[in-house]
């Protein structure tokens, strides 16, 4: 697996990551609507055109947020020095940990949201663990 599973890695979460911000710019209702449903989408979106256009425009930026990442995790895959990608494997598993405890801590006290934290931790829990992959690998052919 070595660079090349590092690698493979990284750009399977470029592209999703580079996938949701797009989808976040520039079809943020749809997307809201098939995450969390016609109604809570409705909810998430505001109610007075001033708070549409403030939830619009974060929600536009943290779409650019995420594009920048994505690009950010391809260059990244390319790095060769092994030190580097584990050092970078267990920072992204602290990042969807830490993400993962803020829904539990934070996102189910938000009544529109308190139906969907559960999935979401799961799958903050499934990208951390995608990146557990490699120093596991890495390290059992360390050792064998």
């Amino acid at each position: 697996m070595g660079s090349s599973g590092f690698c493979i890695i990284c750009l399977l979460h470029s592209s999703l990551t580079l996938t949701c911000g797009a989808l976040m710019m520039f079809y943020l209702k749809e997307i809201s609507v098939f995450g969390h449903g016609d109604e809570t989408a409705n909810k998430l979106l505001g109610s007075t055109p001033h708070d549409q256009l403030l939830i619009q425009t974060s929600d536009a930026l943290a779409g650019l947020l995420l594009c920048v990442i994505g690009v950010l995790l391809f260059m990244v895959a390319f790095v060769k020095d092994k030190e580097f990608q584990s050092f970078f494997c267990k920072g992204c598993v602290f990042v969807h940990v830490c993400m993962a405890l803020w829904r539990i801590n934070f996102e189910r006290r938000v009544e529109v949201l308190a139906r969907d934290w559960p999935k979401q931790v799961i799958g903050d829990i499934v990208l951390a663990l995608s990146w557990v992959l490699f120093p596991v690998y890495s390290w059992r052919e360390k050792y064998d």
